[in-house]
């Protein structure tokens, strides 16, 4: 019963790091998409790069406190197994 236990724990733990590795990902192609986007509305509107750069700093923004409240729940799920096990 033990060794069930342990396997599922280390096949969250391994979901848990793909999920955390693709945050990578995400943050790259957001970034990427609304630099486009961006620069597309500062060239339709003949304006600096004001769009671009607050595109640009919104997608990271928001990315970073995303994967924070992700950080926090996968923490709290670990803290809550840890002391199940205890």
């Amino acid at each position: 019963m033990k060794n069930v236990e342990q396997r599922q724990n280390r096949i969250d733990n391994l979901n848990e790091l793909v999920t955390f590795s693709a945050w990578g990902a995400v943050l790259v192609i957001a970034s990427f998409m609304c630099l486009f986007v961006g620069r597309w509305v500062d060239v339709s509107l003949n304006t600096g790069p004001f769009f671009m750069i607050g595109l640009f700093i919104l997608a990271i923004f928001l990315t970073i406190a995303r994967l924070y409240m992700e950080f926090n729940k996968t923490s709290k799920q670990i803290g809550n197994i840890r002391k199940h096990h205890a």
